[in-house]
């Protein structure tokens, strides 16, 4: 995508649209401190470049009915990706955040970096051949992966769940088939932008915790989303909750992660079936094999008391490691995603009886903890706004 000979303040608008996509004229104006002459001059100009386009009318209030505004699908299309541990996905989208066309996949990150980007390659080519799009016109791809991650090289730093990812230059391999910029983020953090996106930076200071195969954490403060000095803010999963619990992955005791992750919840599950607590949990091990996250919260979504009690517990556990995130940073709203959300209400419900009874009254007074809105979507959507969002920002530093 060319920026060339865009003036600073046409730049800004683009990024108002680009967040507040279905915009009108006014409200875009009131955004950018535009005078309302100005900004119909500056869109005028961007709509003319095809850069901006009309995508209807707003509702009357008695006046003329405003045009509304979003970014240009003939900019051409994004790509986003969401890596988990056990599976990934892959999608094209248009400026706007429009899903073209996705697919998903089980994949196994213990693999290393180079079968796996390998496959997301040949993926990325067969959904954009789907949509007729030529690779040229992307413009650019973001991802999302479940470590640690330094954002500015795009290089994950010591993952614990994927130690031969450690240093592997994810952007050049990607970029051996796409000529467009690779924008590379830990999971959670992406997550999190596609909550943000959804709510049109509506909400200021929020968590999103992702529960499945391990437990991270992407927080957004003052409408951005904060990664620290080196890229590892909200590696909550690795906070302690039982000083003598199990060893952790990471060499540490007790971590929340080992004991209230997908793992650890497959564990506990098996465990109670094997002493004679479940024969619903024996009759899924013997029909399936070794329990998952998935089969455990089918058990409980038909009343499995074992499976129940299981579920409260790694409720209750992640709702201590937050207690203590939420009386520290104090949050609007925690949202909660991952292979969790599978569960139902009971591990929710859990979470919160937790941080409520722990956390602070003035920490707690209008915080609100729910599940993800964007669902299992969230990753994907929240990989086409950091590729959306990072080549805005390279725009407006142009």
């Amino acid at each position: 995508m060319s920026w060339k000979g865009l003036k600073n303040g046409e730049k800004t608008l683009l990024d108002h649209v680009f967040w507040s996509s279905g915009i009108s004229r006014d409200a875009l104006a009131a955004a950018s401190s535009y005078s309302k002459s100005r900004a119909n001059a500056a869109v005028a100009e961007l709509l003319e470049q095809g850069l901006l386009e009309p995508t209807g009318e707003l509702a009357s209030t008695g006046g003329r009915r405003a045009e509304t505004l979003r970014l240009s699908r003939g900019l051409g299309v994004l790509i986003g990706v969401a890596v988990g541990a056990t599976g990934l996905e892959v999608g094209v989208l248009s400026p706007d955040l429009t899903v073209l066309a996705h697919h998903s996949e089980p994949a196994d990150v213990r693999d290393g970096p180079a079968p796996v980007l390998s496959r997301i390659r040949a993926l990325m080519r067969d959904l954009l051949a789907r949509c007729g799009v030529p690779p040229r016109q992307v413009i650019a791809i973001g991802i999302g992966l479940p470590g640690p991650v330094d954002f500015d090289s795009g290089q994950l730093v010591n993952p614990p769940l994927m130690p031969q990812w450690d240093a592997y230059s994810i952007r050049d391999d990607l970029a051996a088939d796409f000529s467009a910029p690779v924008f590379v983020d830990n999971d959670v953090n992406v997550m999190a932008l596609g909550e943000l996106w959804r709510m049109q930076r509506g909400l200021q200071n929020f968590l999103v915790v992702k529960v499945g195969t391990g437990i991270g954490c992407g927080v957004v403060c003052h409408g951005q989303v904060y990664r620290g000095a080196n890229g590892s803010a909200g590696d909550v999963g690795h906070i302690c909750v039982v000083p003598d619990g199990p060893r952790c992955h990471c060499g540490n005791l007790g971590c929340v992660e080992t004991l209230a992750a997908g793992p650890a919840i497959a564990r506990m599950a098996t465990e109670a079936a094997e002493a004679g607590q479940s024969p619903r949990l024996a009759r899924l091990i013997a029909e399936r094999g070794p329990l998952r996250l998935q089969d455990v919260a089918e058990a409980s979504r038909a009343g499995d008391m074992a499976a129940n009690q299981v579920v409260q517990r790694a409720g209750a556990l992640v709702g201590q490691m937050l207690a203590s995130v939420v009386n520290f940073f104090n949050p609007s709203h925690v949202f909660i995603g991952g292979g969790i959300t599978r569960v139902g209400p009971l591990f929710l419900a859990a979470v919160r009886q937790s941080v409520y009874h722990r956390s602070l009254a003035l920490s707690t007074r209008h915080l609100e903890i729910q599940y993800t809105p964007l669902g299992e979507r969230a990753g994907l959507i929240g990989a086409g706004v950091l590729a959306m969002q990072e080549s805005l920002r390279q725009m407006e530093a142009a």
